[in-house]
This record gives C-alpha cells, sequence and structure tokens, in this order.
C-alpha cells in the first residue's frame, strides 16, 4: 500500500471533517481518478510521434495509454474523422496515489520559475485540471531520449461537491497551490 494511501486514511479525512464538520467520515471528499490527455496533433502527419508521445506517457503513468482520435472532420486542420490526435490514460487505486505523489514531490518542483499551481482552475464540481507545459519535468523521461517536447493535461476527478472541498483536500495532499 502506497504512503499516500495511508496518510489519506488517517490524517486527511480527520482533517476534513474537522474543517467542514461532517457528521461522518464517509462524507468527506476523496479522489476518484486522474486523467492525463497528451494531444498530438502533428499525429496526422507522421504516426512515429504518436507512438513517441504514448511511449513517454505510458513511463510517465506506469500504465499503457489510450489513442484518442477526431469526432469530427475538420478541413481548416485537415483532419478527418477517426485520425489519430492524441493519447489518455486514466489512473485509479494505488497508480493513481502513486502518480499524483511524483508530480506534487518531484515533478512540480522542477518546474522552471515555478510559484505554484492555479488555485482557480476548479470547473464549479471539484474537479481540478492542470495544465504542464512540457513532459520533461517528470523524473522517468530521459532528456536526451525525447524527440520533442510536449505538454500535457492533468484532470484530478474528485467526490467533492465544492471547489472549496476539493482545494483543502488537494492542499491536505500537498498541492503547492499559487498565494
Amino acid at each position: 500500500m502506497s504512503r499516500l494511501k495511508d496518510i489519506y486514511n488517517e490524517q486527511i479525512i480527520d482533517a476534513m471533517v474537522e474543517k467542514f464538520g461532517y457528521k461522518n467520515k464517509l462524507q468527506a471528499p476523496k479522489i476518484e481518478k486522474i486523467v492525463i490527455n497528451m494531444g498530438v496533433g502533428e499525429a496526422k502527419d507522421n504516426a512515429k510521434v504518436l507512438e513517441n508521445a504514448i511511449g513517454d506517457m505510458e513511463k510517465i503513468s506506469g500504465q499503457k495509454p489510450v489513442v484518442t482520435r477526431a469526432k469530427k472532420s475538420v478541413a481548416a486542420f485537415k483532419l478527418r474523422e477517426g485520425m489519430p490526435i492524441g493519447c489518455k490514460v486514466t489512473l485509479r487505486g494505488e497508480k493513481m496515489y502513486e502518480f499524483l505523489d511524483r508530480l506534487v514531490n518531484l515533478a512540480l518542483p522542477r518546474v522552471r520559475d515555478f510559484r505554484g499551481v492555479d488555485a482557480t482552475a476548479f470547473d464549479g464540481r471539484g474537479n481540478y485540471a492542470l495544465g504542464l507545459k512540457e513532459q520533461i519535468i517528470f523524473p522517468e523521461i530521459e532528456y536526451d531520449k525525447i524527440d520533442k517536447v510536449r505538454g500535457m493535461d492533468v484532470i484530478i476527478v474528485t467526490t467533492a461537491h465544492t471547489d472549496e472541498e476539493s482545494r483543502e483536500l488537494l492542499r491536505q495532499f500537498g498541492m503547492p497551490f499559487q498565494k
């Protein structure tokens, strides 16, 4: 069992119950899943680019990504329906806590000029979206072996009903929000 899951079961639930006055510990919000999405627009011209992106995401998440395909044709982008345009992976359980731990403690501190993540990037229902500009902030990615620097979106889905509950939950996990 991961260290973060152990901590969550004890300290975080107690802190959330105390702060928000829940009557039962089961009312405390939890992290449901983490979705990592990497859009690779160049994949429509070169299939090798998508393979490299999938390889990078597999190293970062520890799980095989799913190829995402275009839902509609867009003539301006020379894009046809069904063309591969990116990849995504959904993490749950043990791998989710492990990824969150690596994101907060290893990857985010390696971002240049890092002053914290945006505290307003919640969707109104307690889910948090974080955009990363480069995949090389993760220690699993070797800088010399990448073909191109790519960004990715990290979506943290929680069972919280409000942004304030979700913000406090992520703060308890060590998410470095801007002041």
